[in-house]
């Protein structure tokens, strides 16, 4: 999509937000483009909330939600935010997650501009060769995952981030006892017909005190190889998942305003002769077996007095250690398929949020210190060695009281590299020390009819990375940082009694444009001069007291390379056109019942698609349990072949999933 036409997209969603604050008989239109993209202004899901309050481009899912999906992955649980889409699904080593077309790109499973964050911890970002986004944790042990798009939204979380943040946030105890001394616990038992997936997920939590509580979880899934919509049986693509979740909170102080939380998350894959590459691509290195084990630890001390606005500080401690260990199938003593991989990242962040007012204006101003201390394995294609940083932020929300907000954003960054061994390039012992400084801000104006606008402009820059003493011009690029600069503007609309007393209307409108110089992380990096990219994206919620709902998003996008000679290409790691369309109803708390489309358009090579899911939730009444429920997802309803955009091979045909959970 050309820019002329993502320009006439934004104006034309914007100018629908407008006329539904006067709508009275029309509860969606039709767009259509000259490119022929079907768009929709259509009413939301109250499954999701649509972030209306805020200029960041931001998608939470709850537990819900996390529920409801019934998904095999973290990144099969995010697919259905806008802007988002995965270098395959299905497992978890294969799989990897590209925001607004940055982060996995087919090659690399991860990169530093997307950011992946467990209670804390920094995760993934490392460019290993062919091997998925290192985010094996399974979606059980979540209460929450929150999708920041963008830069605007990420200066406390990281220097480099073009495409994103996605924060993961473990289930708590206080989940299970809602507070209340006493032991409370849930079991679910699922199985997926495509692939014969088991899983069985076993949560308890148990308060002694009110200011202690302890949660234990592990989840245990396992999938053979799953078959496409032709009934063809993808080689590769079961495995087995255990994980467990430790987690404890004493609370203590005057009033409990103090508090300590510790989690530990552990991740076991185990694969056996399989190809070294996880991506299925038709070039073959040659099998191995592969044992992955991921954990990640964190301590938190929070500290929030009553009456005193100036303090609401945690400090998090935290620790994430990857281990990736491969043996080759066969004798030819390949570096490459016999690469052991370790990377533990060491990371201290403390912040304060503090409210306040000066100078007239309310400020809810959020400032930390961030130390963090990477060390990664020597290794075939993977060079070893530290990477330490140190960071300073600050995002201040200036409230001017007439319905503006401002909010700048700052982070300055500095490191050290050091290289852990001898490599074809680089010897042991040489280092780089980088810096830079980063910042942003954005505007948003609320009228008091629902309707806002808001427009961001963010710079940031990603510092070099270990991988890049794998290059004969490592002593260039590793001076040298990514620069990009991302302008966005939209509008959003909030209405609670739109037609009636007992419905509510959200709808978000973004447009976004990012251009990104000095690309050394490109595999043809040494042609490129810029990557230019753009988008549109939508996301909107309607619910009727009724039990009614519909929810819709939508993603436009398009890029471009411009290479040193002065020629230009199509940006071909760009998600797909896509529209997700849910319409739904609950029946007085009892029955859930929901369709959802997800449609997608041609790019490139690529062919476009419709994919059709339905899904079904009732809540059994048992009178000594104190929740049960089962669920039934049909996904793919219509046995469809089809490759999504990025993916290296073929998308799951027709697959039954039936959930049984049960509570006490």
């Amino acid at each position: 999509m050309k820019i002329k036409t993502m320009h006439r997209a934004l104006l034309c969603s914007v100018s629908g937000l407008a006329l539904a604050m006067t709508a009275n008989t029309s509860a969606a239109q039709d767009v259509v483009d000259s490119d022929g993209f079907l768009g929709f202004l259509v009413l939301g899901n109250n499954k999701r909330d649509v972030q209306t309050d805020t200029a960041t481009p931001e998608t939470v899912i709850n537990a819900e939600e996390i529920q409801d999906r019934q998904a095999g992955s973290v990144a099969e649980l995010i697919d259905s935010v806008p802007g988002v889409t995965l270098v395959n699904s299905g497992t978890p080593t294969g799989a990897g997650i590209n925001i607004r077309g940055y982060g996995a790109d087919g090659t690399y499973g991860s990169n530093q501009k997307v950011q992946i964050q467990l209670d804390g911890a920094s995760m993934g970002s490392e460019e290993l060769y062919r091997i998925g986004t290192q985010l094996y944790t399974d979606p059980a042990l979540f209460r929450e995952v929150s999708v920041i798009r963008g830069t605007v939204g990420s200066y406390e979380y990281g220097s480099g981030i073009i495409g994103g943040v996605v924060n993961l946030e473990t289930i708590d105890a206080a989940d299970l006892t809602d507070g209340e001394i006493g032991l409370s616990g849930r079991q679910t038992f699922e199985h997926y017909g495509n692939g014969n997936t088991r899983v069985s997920s076993t949560i308890l939590g148990w308060q002694p005190t009110e200011q202690l509580e302890f949660l234990l979880n592990y989840t245990y899934r396992e999938q053979d190889n799953y078959k496409d919509g032709d009934g063809n049986e993808i080689d590769n693509t079961g495995y087995e998942l255990p994980s467990y979740l430790v987690k404890g909170k004493y609370s203590f102080g005057e009033a409990s305003d103090q508090s300590l939380t510790f989690s530990y998350a552990h991740t076991t894959s185990e694969e056996n002769d399989v190809p070294y590459d996880a991506f299925g691509l038709s070039l073959f290195f040659g099998n191995v077996d592969r044992y992955i084990e991921t954990t990640t630890s964190s301590l938190q001390y929070a500290y929030s007095p009553l009456g005193n606005d100036l303090i609401d500080l945690t400090a998090t401690l935290s620790y994430a250690d990857q281990y990736i260990e491969q043996d080759e199938v066969g004798n030819t003593g390949s570096a490459l398929l016999n690469a052991d991989h370790r990377y533990e990242t060491t990371k201290l962040t403390v912040k304060n949020t503090s409210v306040f007012q000066a100078f007239g204006l309310g400020h809810t101003l959020r400032a930390g210190v961030e130390i963090l201390d990477k060390e990664r394995l020597d290794a075939s294609s993977a060079p070893g060695g530290t990477d330490k940083r140190f960071a300073l932020f600050a995002i201040d929300e200036i409230d001017f009281g007439n319905g503006l907000t401002l909010t700048p954003a700052m982070r300055y960054e500095t490191q050290d590299l050091e290289s852990s061994s001898d490599g074809t390039y680089v010897t042991a012992g040489e280092s780089f020390s980088n810096s830079e400084l980063m910042g942003g801000i954005s505007a948003r104006y609320a009228f008091d009819s629902g309707f806002a606008v808001f427009g961001s402009v963010a710079y940031t820059a990603g510092l070099p990375i270990l991988d890049d003493f794998d290059y004969a011009t490592y002593a260039t690029y590793m001076t040298q940082s990514e620069k990009a600069v991302t302008y966005e503007l939209g509008a959003s609309y909030d209405k609670v009694g739109l037609w009636g007393d007992d419905d509510q209307l959200k709808a978000k409108v973004n447009y976004w444009t990012t251009r990104l110089w000095d690309y050394t992380s490109a595999t043809n990096y040494q042609t490129v001069d810029k990557v230019e990219t753009e988008g549109l994206e939508i996301e909107a919620s309607y619910s009727h007291g009724s039990g009614a709902y519909v929810d819709m998003n939508a993603n436009m996008s398009s890029g471009e390379w411009s290479y040193v000679d002065g020629s230009v290409a199509d940006y071909t790691r760009m998600p797909a056109n896509s529209m997700g369309l849910t319409v739904g109803k609950k029946f007085n708390d009892t029955l859930d019942l929901s369709w959802e489309a997800v449609l997608t358009k041609d790019i490139g090579t690529t062919a476009g698609y419709a994919v059709h899911n339905v899904r079904a939730t009732y809540a059994i009444e048992t009178g000594f349990l104190k929740e049960a429920e089962v669920r039934l997802g049909i996904e793919n309803l219509f046995d469809t072949q089809y490759t999504p955009h990025l993916a290296t091979r073929a998308a799951a045909g027709r697959n039954i999933k039936l959930s049984l959970a049960a509570a006490f």
